[in-house]
């Protein structure tokens, strides 16, 4: 059995054996995970005992946020590693995956979370050569993280094809739609920063001014949704899986292009 850390042996046993499942997957992006998990906890405490303001949100806000999804998309990338065959999880190309994965991730958190502290903004922050030189570096790393979700989503094809059922058909959408949708409203964050304020709570967005925040988030999310979506049609037996798997994804496409549209200047 996988050895455990102090902390995942107290966790509720649900949860534990989530933990062991992912950390015989992929045990660096298991590893990875946690560790966001565990910086957001200091974060937290930062965003209520620092006062300070940026653009009328909460400066630690942005940290918070990357570091959540950041480790929620890191293990669910662990689970559909899960999916390939036992000898394929250990080859280079997974390994060279997961550490394109942690390498990007780790460098927009570590940079949004030290412009925090230095109580300045890091998207759309080109003030200077050098931040200008961050922020497209961090456009970069942004298409290199969805990019091994793509990857992945063709070793899936590869090695399993879509007759090895439905979870696998759900994993391969779902990481498919991150890469392709994901991608493209990047782009359009990137060039369109967001209106001031907080907006809706908890995640901020503005709905109809030009923000495109909630179509980038829909497309980052659909590897977790897709692969939730197969296990649930699994789970309840539900005829015909793999239509309603693009039927689903059909009308995950029409929503994401409605948020887009929402947010054209």
């Amino acid at each position: 059995m996988p050895h455990l850390s102090p902390l995942a042996s107290d966790l509720p046993l649900a949860v534990r054996r989530l933990y062991q499942d992912l950390l015989i997957n992929q045990p660096l992006l298991t590893r990875y995970a946690l560790f966001m998990l565990l910086l957001a906890l200091p974060t937290t405490v930062l965003l209520w005992a620092d006062e300070r303001i940026y653009r009328e949100v909460a400066i630690w806000a942005k940290p918070l946020k990357f570091m959540l999804s950041t480790a929620l998309f890191a293990a669910t990338t662990a689970w559909c590693v899960g999916l390939l065959p036992s000898a394929v999880r250990t080859s280079s190309s997974v390994r060279a995956v997961a550490w394109a994965l942690v390498l990007t991730s780790a460098f927009e958190v570590a940079y949004i979370s030290l412009q925090a502290a230095w109580g300045q903004g890091s998207h759309h922050n080109v003030a200077t050569p050098f931040h200008a030189l961050m922020f497209g570096l961090m456009a970069l790393a942004a298409v290199g993280l969805t990019a091994t979700q793509a990857v992945l989503a063709w070793m899936l094809l590869r090695h399993c094809g879509l007759g090895s059922g439905t979870l696998v058909q759900a994993a391969v959408l779902g990481l498919a739609l991150t890469f392709v949708l994901a991608t493209a409203s990047g782009f359009i964050l990137g060039a369109q920063q967001p209106p001031a304020g907080m907006g809706w709570p908890l995640v901020g967005w503005h709905w109809g001014q030009a923000d495109a925040r909630p179509a980038h988030f829909l497309g980052v999310h659909a590897q977790q949704l897709f692969p939730w979506l197969g296990w649930m049609l699994v789970r309840r037996s539900a005829p015909h899986p793999g239509g309603l798997l693009m039927a689903a994804a059909g009308a995950y496409v029409v929503v994401w292009g409605l948020l887009i549209y929402s947010a054209a200047p």
